[in-house]
């Protein structure tokens, strides 16, 4: 039997469903989201979009603007500590200058830093913040300006000759400083790695007139090593890569100048493929039976990598303290 109670909850029912099936009607639909069509591929088993963003740290590090600001705070707060640095003309343009950190110690090892910026940008004041690790160490901590590619006309081969010509500078001149020209150290990060690399394969007895063991060790922390893949990614729009200067500059393939043992490092918050030219790199080294270390900064993306150098307890702060501590021995 229905009764009126009943029926007035059945009407209930029927009319919240009516309503219900209203307002869904009038939601909007969901947006369709098209899965992106892979295209050709470029390099290894990335296309054109994937090896561009494999080449753009930005891509893999939101947090690059904060990092790169503390960059500057943390060295100025090192000069108020420090003290201004020694500068010193290596070089006849205005560029060519390097920034010497000088200990007080005497005839003391040498560290010299070079800095990134996707070969377009940075500034050595700005690369301080390693080197208070450095002077109290015992260490004199060099940093050298040097022209960017694209006030060179977007060729590396002036960027790469200016580091060379520092580097030979701070040999023929460490005395002057209080520094043991037999123990130079190179590090570098990011392009500055990549510029390390060229440092660390140069042919100096030929190219300068110096030792060929002039750099007794180095760091590459998140370097290019081989420059054919970065020539096939959008780093191509403001670098006029030519053949000459892919071989030239690519460090991988000339392993049979390097003198001197070499740490690669890389972090696992980086892009792909510069962990994978890091990974490349320490093998190939390895292959050509070189003494290499491989070391990978667990939860550090591209930008804080370089941090980590300015702390005796960092990865590669402690590295760099061993591997000049292994030379003095």
């Amino acid at each position: 039997m229905i009764t009126r109670r009943t029926f007035l909850e059945a009407s209930a029912v029927v009319a919240s469903s009516a309503i219900a099936s209203a307002a869904h009607a009038q939601q909007p639909a969901a947006a369709q989201t098209t899965p992106r069509v892979k295209g050709p591929r470029v390099w290894l088993d990335m296309d054109q979009a994937e090896l561009d963003a494999a080449y753009d740290q930005s891509v893999y590090a939101p947090n690059i603007r904060q990092v790169l600001a503390r960059y500057a705070a943390n060295s100025e707060a090192v000069r108020m500590r420090l003290g201004v640095p020694r500068r010193f003309a290596y070089g006849p343009t205005p560029v060519e200058g390097l920034d010497l950190y000088a200990t007080s110690k005497a005839n003391a090892p040498i560290r010299i830093f070079i800095h990134g910026g996707a070969w377009r940008s940075g500034v050595a004041k700005d690369f301080a913040y390693a080197a208070e690790l450095h002077v109290n160490a015992g260490v004199h901590y060099v940093v050298p300006d040097f022209i960017n590619v694209d006030e060179a006309g977007g060729s590396l081969m002036p960027m790469a000759d200016q580091v060379r010509r520092a580097v030979a500078w701070v040999r023929r001149n460490a005395q002057s400083f209080g520094g043991d020209p037999e123990r130079i150290y190179i590090s570098g990060h990011s392009s500055g790695g990549h510029l390390a690399g060229v440092v660390l394969t140069t042919d100096w007895r030929k190219d300068f007139d110096l030792p060929a063991d002039t750099v007794k060790g180095g760091v590459c922390c998140s370097g290019l090593f081989d420059l054919k893949p970065p020539r096939l990614s959008a780093r191509s729009s403001y670098v006029k890569f030519s053949d000459e200067m892919e071989h030239a500059l690519s460090s991988q393939r000339h392993l049979d100048k390097l003198n001197a043992p070499v740490i690669v490092a890389y972090g696992s918050l980086e892009t792909p493929e510069f962990q994978r030219q890091s990974r490349d790199f320490a093998a190939a080294v390895k292959a050509a039976g070189k003494p290499v270390q491989l070391l990978v900064g667990e939860g550090y993306n591209h930008f804080e990598m370089p941090e980590t150098f300015a702390n005796p307890y960092g990865l590669l702060g402690r590295a760099v303290l061993e591997q000049m501590k292994e030379k003095r021995g």
